[in-house]
């Protein structure tokens, strides 16, 4: 694939001293813009496509932007392609960059053994945005249940996250395992999660049960020494 080409342009707004990035990307065959705002990913627009999406979450999205066709998508993304050319030219097509990502898995919800949750793979920090993941569960290959998410651009460094989600009801002992193939990586990056039930809880009933079998220890141990002590002032008379 082409070397990829980015475009930034930086701008302040004074009142809320918030920082927007725009990045305009492309290859020889697609192109994409992403809007950032304070080093967050706002807006994207798909410009093969000829289509925007606003990505930020709806507590935090000011925008009342409904996705749609982008009318200037076909300009910017022939503006890229130029740009481009002409980068590998001036450079004598240098080698791309590359960033080795990192990865982590765990699970959306509290596990509890029979009932369906969720298994999130996130892979951050890498580039170029192309890779591959796996899924298993006990060593054996996993390919239902399992989807991903956009890819997101990190505007401070450019390099990309991505979520990937596996549907699974978890069992005692059962092991799943998320592998990360990329070509910043010496070899294949596998994760893995173990389902395991936690130890009951003592709860508060053992504790009671603790501590009224100490307290008529207690009352035995007063009333024994309350009838010696009696018994002493018997013999006393």
């Amino acid at each position: 694939m082409t070397l990829t080409w980015i475009l930034l342009v930086f701008t302040g707004v004074i009142c809320t001293e918030t920082k927007n990035t725009y990045l305009t990307g492309c290859t020889d065959s697609d192109g994409d813009e992403v809007v950032g705002l304070d080093g967050e990913e706002a807006a994207h627009a798909d410009l093969t496509k000829g289509e925007v999406d606003i990505t930020l979450p709806e507590f935090a999205d000011p925008y009342k932007y409904v996705k749609g066709k982008f009318v200037l998508a076909a300009i910017d993304l022939q503006i890229c392609k130029e740009n481009l050319d002409v980068y590998i030219k001036a450079y004598k097509s240098p080698e791309e960059a590359e960033a080795p990502p990192m990865s982590c898995i765990y699970p959306r919800d509290e596990v509890k053994v029979g009932t369906v949750n969720t298994l999130i793979c996130l892979i951050t920090g890498f580039y170029p945005p192309r890779l591959t993941v796996q899924w298993t569960k006990n060593n054996k290959n996993v390919t239902q249940g399992v989807s991903s998410s956009q890819l997101r651009v990190n505007v401070n460094d450019f390099s990309y996250n991505q979520f990937f989600t596996l549907k699974f009801t978890p069992q005692e002992g059962d092991i799943y395992t998320c592998t990360v193939e990329h070509q910043a990586l010496e070899g294949p990056m596998t994760r893995e999660f173990d389902v395991e039930v936690p130890e009951p809880s003592l709860g508060p009933s053992v504790y009671c049960g603790v501590g009224l079998t100490l307290g008529l220890l207690g009352v035995a141990t007063g009333t024994f020494f309350l009838v010696k002590g009696n018994q002493c002032n018997l013999t006393a008379f």
